[in-house]
């Protein structure tokens, strides 16, 4: 039996300005003005939706100074998604960007990588320079969900339904994870922050937010591994991913992309960095 194809689309739900020199360990010569993004991404195929990650509130980004958008799960009515007949959503880790609002899923079972809420809730958590990348409250919540029955957990890859797989990539966050997804354009990865920009994977420079700086650079690795090529890899927070794939209708103009479809241009790629670019 075939495996099912499925539709995969990217939401955009805030934004903030920051610097070159913000997303590069080390800095980065040529600073200047370099946006980020907040995604949350649905896949539907074969009777079944997927919703990786949950973003995160008003609240948070008025703490933080993000420039929200719109509540990404309220966005998802667009494509005829209640949040409250969700049965999946998938983690990629419990950083407050992408685990905040899990509980608008009230009947969701929770996909994450074991180690990653043993990461959240462990010693290096005294740390401010890590901690200060999780909601203490999300990470409460995601334990008590754990006590309800609802995590599903994770040591290292695995397939969750026919065409859909996720694979561990430590480095970024302990229990960091991305999602392959099986699209009529061929296997998708969704990166999520595997490579925050496509200029992280591109020049081998990992994101400045760092448990591991090893696994990071072995994570471009294996995105690629995964991927038929560099153009089937989605980054997690790169604003040029709204300009490379199309709005899903009119409405959603600037809001969501499809990302079952070829990209309609060429995104930064190692071998541009290999050649001297």
């Amino acid at each position: 039996m075939a495996e099912p194809e499925y539709e995969l689309f990217a939401i955009r739900y805030a934004t903030r300005e920051a610097q070159r020199s913000d997303h590069f360990i080390g800095g980065d010569p040529h600073d200047g003005p370099m946006p980020m993004d907040y995604f949350m991404w649905l896949a539907r195929g074969g009777g079944r939706s997927f919703v990786i990650d949950t973003g995160f509130n008003a609240a948070v980004a008025n703490r933080r100074k993000r420039t929200f958008l719109r509540c990404p799960v309220e966005a998802l009515r667009a494509f005829d998604i209640d949040a409250n007949a969700v049965e999946d959503v998938i983690l990629t880790h419990l950083h407050y960007d992408h685990v905040g609002n899990f509980d608008r899923f009230p009947n969701a079972r929770f996909h994450l990588q074991e180690r990653e809420l043993a990461y959240a809730t462990g010693r290096f958590m005294r740390y401010p320079r890590l901690s200060h990348s999780f909601e203490v409250e999300d990470v409460c919540g995601i334990v008590r969900l754990n006590y309800a029955r609802r995590v599903f957990f994770y040591d290292g890859d695995a397939e969750l339904a026919p065409g859909l797989s996720v694979h561990a990539a430590g480095g970024h966050s302990a229990g960091l994870q991305f999602v392959r997804v099986r699209t009529r354009r061929g296997f998708v990865v969704l990166a999520s922050d595997v490579s925050h920009f496509y200029e992280n994977m591109a020049s081998e420079r990992p994101f400045t937010t760092a448990l591991h700086i090893g696994e990071m650079l072995e994570g471009f690795d294996r995105l690629r591994a995964l991927a038929p090529d560099e153009s089937h890899i989605v980054p997690g927070h790169d604003p040029l991913v709204m300009k490379l794939y199309p709005a899903p209708s009119k409405a959603l103009e600037g809001i969501a992309v499809r990302l079952d479809v070829p990209p309609s241009g060429a995104a930064p790629v190692r071998a541009d960095y290999a050649s001297g670019h």
